[in-house]
């Protein structure tokens, strides 16, 4: 089920962004088979592997990939894949018997995905590093938090997830649909520094035109302006407002009851921390729920600030079922969504097990491949 049903992903166990990249695209029908090392190497934050979503909706074999078996193994499945991820430093797979060149030997038509931090060259290229570092040296971080304060974190999500992961997965697809449309099979060099700084085109657009200064907290959408913020409720929760065009500006101060006099022209930066004094105290009058109550059904651009626990349960999200529950586990559902190919339910993370071996080869494998494999000890 979902649009991409049909295709073949083999995913080399790593972290971050090439599971979530995998789960992407699993989420929407492709058969994705995650290869793990039989002993896995501890990664930081462990979790019981219930709690792990990226590794939805996906089989998972066990592999010692210093054995030539093992390796001959993944070389035969990469033969009816249609795409391979994998997120070690570069060289790393070459060494193991499984790069590029040797892949693309064995199928010609294959999508050969790699992601890492700082790409497969470059000086910085061979060196560790983090979500944080990638977004720091591309502008993007200096850019984000407030006016005389330090950058502020946005977790992971625009490097790991939002610059490596999607654009992985856009990588992917374009080379899998120039491989289906009669052409080569190609590696895509996915560097979470090229795709972080192609989010921020538009910025670097109005950075040279000079309509956006490089000291944050100084700009329309930067919490530099009073009518693109949060602001603190009565209760100490919190609310946003962000209505950048003027009609829309101009509903909230209605709903606000202020005069638009009262604060001056609305993108002339000298009126904007008046103006921003007025709207802090405004919204400290009230609770987070008594302004959800006023303004959430306007043309205010406005929304609360919820938690993880409180968004699966806001009336929006339940109503397009945004999030699902499953094994007992709220999570996101799969996005985006189409009207005729629509995906399954996720399926829970699951462990390699001598049980499921054979599901999760029956796309690649015949049984008695599988049984051959069993007794010379290459699957456990």
């Amino acid at each position: 089920m979902g649009p991409l049903a049909g295709v073949k992903i083999i995913e080399l166990a790593g972290i971050g962004p090439g599971p979530m990249c995998a789960m992407l695209l699993a989420d929407l029908g492709a058969t994705v088979l995650r290869i793990e090392r039989r002993q896995p190497v501890k990664l930081g934050i462990e979790r019981p592997l219930r709690y792990n979503l990226l590794l939805r909706n996906r089989r998972t074999i066990a592999l010692d990939l210093k054995e030539p078996a093992a390796i001959d193994l993944v070389l035969t499945l990469v033969e009816g894949a249609d795409a391979l991820i994998e997120g070690f430093r570069p060289g790393v797979t070459e060494r193991l018997g499984l790069g590029p060149q040797t892949c693309l030997e064995r199928n010609p038509k294959l999508a050969y995905g790699r992601i890492t931090g700082w790409g497969q060259d470059g000086p910085l290229a061979r060196y560790a590093g983090h979500d944080v570092n990638y977004i720091a040296i591309t502008g993007v971080l200096n850019a984000i938090g407030r006016l005389d304060q330090p950058p502020s974190i946005p977790l992971n999500l625009i490097g790991d997830y939002a610059g490596g992961s999607l654009y992985l997965a856009m990588g992917l697809l374009s080379a899998i649909l120039h491989a289906r449309g009669g052409g080569a099979g190609q590696v895509v060099d996915a560097a979470i520094v090229d795709g972080t700084a192609n989010l921020a085109t538009t910025f670097f657009g109005m950075h040279a035109a000079g309509i956006w200064r490089d000291e944050r907290g100084t700009n329309i959408t930067d919490s530099g302006s009073h009518f693109y913020d949060v602001y603190e409720c009565a209760d100490g929760n919190w609310i946003t407002v962000g209505p950048i065009e003027d009609k829309f500006y101009l509903e909230l101060l209605r709903l606000l009851d202020i005069s638009p006099d009262t604060l001056g022209a609305q993108l002339d930066h000298r009126n904007w921390p008046a103006a921003r004094a007025l709207f802090a105290l405004k919204f400290k009058t009230r609770s987070r729920a008594q302004w959800t109550t006023l303004l959430e059904h306007s043309d205010a651009c406005f929304a609360p600030v919820l938690s993880w626990s409180e968004a699966p349960e806001h009336p929006h999200l339940k109503a397009r079922g945004t999030f699902v529950e499953v094994d007992g586990i709220v999570q996101p559902a799969p996005a985006p969504r189409f009207s005729s190919t629509v995906p399954a339910m996720p399926t829970p993370p699951e462990a390699p097990d001598p049980a499921t071996i054979e599901a999760a080869l029956s796309a690649w494998l015949d049984r008695q491949s599988i049984d051959e494999l069993k007794q010379a000890g290459t699957l456990a």
